[in-house]
This record gives structure tokens, sequence and C-alpha cells, in this order.
């Protein structure tokens, strides 16, 4: 027997014959002698319209009130689903976030889970009861009702998974596993039997939108494996686990790639010190994450600094950099939003040399100019224009023999 988390998004439990296809599969892994906790995101498309709902309610809604509003999307799925199990006559039970004991802070719309009394979900499954847990909701020590953010129901399984040290947490989604590239853009992109969590932290964070970051950060810290799977298949899907010696040894696993990025260069900044963080800190204060940055030295001690930020920010950004422009004296504020990221990453670039080397030369072969380049253990991203995003990603996926 093994105790199994399982946890279905919105396309999952899209409506009530896709929640009835959830049910089956509960039930069948129930009859197989596991113990089984579900966790159950909205109906596709329900928290964007209570979104809409509360905006027409309010210019600027309660983020207090808003959440209270948007735990209705989760309340709804695990009602229904412990309705349909109970009428195929299996034991179950529905929990909201707070009655499953998920505590969090006080930020609401965006909550960081604090920790997990089990006790609750225990006693029913000591009692061999399927339960049915509301994903991306909890409660702070004051009680209010919180939520997690986009995708935190991802996090919610992980971190449940975690609190009952589950054999394993199986996320069923719209796709069947994690790939070495995005399918629709290169169709030579394979299936990973296998992926390590700091690859998936790494491709998750270079645009890849499997799944959550948040969710792989708990697994990885609390050592959870992660089965990632499609809800509409019976076929295996991709393993998210430690980074283990059978895993195949590619210098690059996957290459990624993300649109979601803008530019920003101020002009003949002063090169002197405390001028960086005058450049940064109203963005910091502001809650925008710089990603790429550059500075390039001119003569008479003036410097260019260049750096990146989502496009969901850029205008903001924009009005805070002007601002600063004028205050340091910089000449001006260039912008660009026609760029994108890719990125290449592989727990085997750290025992392998020349992986830079090779991905800016098969770039140069196709005539795609690097304009920004940042680094980590295991990743390298370069900036480029956005019309050969998808170029790139084919080149780069080919060029490391991941075509094969």
């Amino acid at each position: 027997m093994s105790l199994i988390v399982q946890k279905f998004g919105g396309t999952s439990v899209g409506d009530i014959e896709r929640i009835r296809n959830v049910a089956m599969r509960v039930s069948k892994t129930f009859d197989e002698k596991n113990d089984v906790v579900v966790v159950l995101s909205a109906m596709s498309g329900v928290t964007d319209s209570l979104i809409k709902m509360a905006e027409q309610a309010a210019y600027s809604p309660d983020k207090r009130e808003l959440d209270v509003l948007l735990n209705t999307g989760e309340q709804t799925t695990v009602a229904i689903l412990a309705m349909m199990l109970k009428g195929m006559n299996y034991p179950a039970v529905s929990l909201l976030g707070h009655q499953a004991k998920i505590l969090t802070n006080s930020d609401f719309g965006n909550a960081r889970i604090g920790g997990i009394n089990a006790d609750n979900i225990r006693k029913y499954l000591d009692q061999r009861i399927i339960v049915v847990i509301a994903g991306f909701q909890g409660m702070d020590s004051n009680g209010n009702l919180t939520t997690l953010g986009r995708g935190g129901s991802d996090t919610t399984a992980v971190a449940v998974a975690a609190a009952l040290k589950a054999d394993i947490c199986e996320i069923y989604t719209d796709v069947d596993g994690i790939y070495t590239a995005d399918p629709n853009v290169c169709k030579k992109a394979r299936k990973l039997d296998k992926i390590s969590y700091d690859e998936m932290l790494e491709m998750s964070s270079l645009g890849a939108k499997v799944l959550q970051i948040r969710s792989v950060e708990f697994a990885k810290k609390y050592d959870v494996p992660i089965h990632l799977r499609s809800s509409f298949s019976l076929e295996e899907g991709t393993m998210v686990v430690n980074e283990y010696s059978d895993m195949e040894r590619l210098v690059v696993s996957g290459v990624t790639h993300s649109k979601n990025e803008a530019r920003i260069t101020l002009k003949k900044v002063v090169d002197q010190p405390g001028i960086a963080a005058k450049i940064f800190t109203p963005i910091a204060d502001a809650g925008i994450l710089v990603d790429m940055i550059i500075q390039n030295t001119r003569a008479e001690g003036l410097t260019d600094l260049t750096f990146t930020v989502p496009k969901s920010d850029f205008k903001k950004a924009v009005e805070i950099e002007t601002k600063v422009a004028g205050e340091i004296g910089a000449e001006a504020v260039l912008v660009d939003e026609n760029v994108a990221k890719v990125s290449v990453a592989g727990v085997g670039m750290k025992n392998h040399s020349g992986v830079a080397a090779r991905m800016f030369s098969a770039l140069a072969r196709d005539n795609i100019n690097v304009l920004l380049i940042s680094t980590s253990e295991i990743r390298i991203s370069c900036l480029i224009e956005e019309k050969y995003a998808e170029l790139a990603v084919r080149v780069l996926h080919a060029e490391f023999g991941l075509d094969k």
C-alpha cells in the first residue's frame, strides 16, 4: 500500500464529464489498495470569471475579500468530486484549505505556506477515506482565508505530499510530460522520462509553464517525487526527482524560450558607487523582477546599464527609470519590447566545458545576434530579437543532440 497525492488542474476538471473522468482515475488508484489524497483546482476559467465579477463590484477590489471570493472556485470542484465518489460507493470527504489546516502568511493573493497540520487529513486516511482537498487556498494565523497565487494548486499538492510523507505526488494536466522543448515550436522535441529538481526549477523559471516553480522548490526541499502526466491518457509521464546516478547524462536536457521579456537601457550613467542601487531599488520597491543585467563601460567615467523585466511590468518600469534617469543625470532611457529569451539547461553542464561556445556558435551560424547573456551552474540564457525565438529553439535543440 502506498500513500499517493493526486492533483488535477483546471482543464482536468473543466466540466462534469471531466470530473467524472477524475473520479474514475481516483477510484482505480484506491482499488489498488492505495491511500489517496486528491487536490483540485477550480474549473477552467472560473477564477478569471470571479476576478472579473470582483472588478465589476469595485474598481480596486479589497484583497482580503477577493481571496474569500476566489476560494469558492475550488470549493465547487472538491464538493462535486466527493459527491461523485460517494455516488460510486467510495468513501470520500472534501476539505477546504482551512479545514486541511494549510497555514499561510497574510499576503492575500499570493500567500506563502508556513506549515500544514496534517492530523485532520490523517484522521480520514486512517479510516480508508479518500480525502479531496481544495488547492490554491489556505488560512492565516488570524483565521482569514488566503490564496496562493497563480498555479497555487501545484504548490498545495506538493506541500500536502510533504506533510504526509507521501510516496509520490502525481500532477495531472493537459500535457503528457516534460519535453526537451516546446513541441508546438520544435516538432522533434522528445518527452523526458526523468528530470532533476534543479533542471525543472531552471526550466520553470525560464518560461516552461508545465509546473509552478514554488511547487518544485517544495518538492526539492522535502524530496517529494513528482510524476507529471496527462489526465487524458494512461501513458507514463515524466518523473521529477533528485539527481540520481542512473539519470540520462545529457549535457543539455532542455531548451526553453520566453517572449515575456522587455529591455531597458540607461545611457551614459555616471560610473560610481551607489548608482546601481539608485537604479534598481525603486524597481525592487515596486515588486518588479529584474532578470538579465549588463553594464558597458564608456570613456570619461560613464557607463550604459541594460536590464530586462517582464513585459507585464514594462510600462511601470519605464516610468520609474525615466524618473531615476533625471535624478542621476543619465542621458536617455532606451526601451525594446521586441526581444525574447532562449535558454539551455541541464545538470550535465556542471561537468562539461564549452557549452556556451557551442550555443553562441550555433546561433551565429543562423545569424541570430546575442543581445544579453546570463548564466547559472546548469543554465545559459541569451536575449535575442523576438522574431528569431522559435528558430533559435530549433537550432539549439539540434546542436545539443536533443533531436535524437
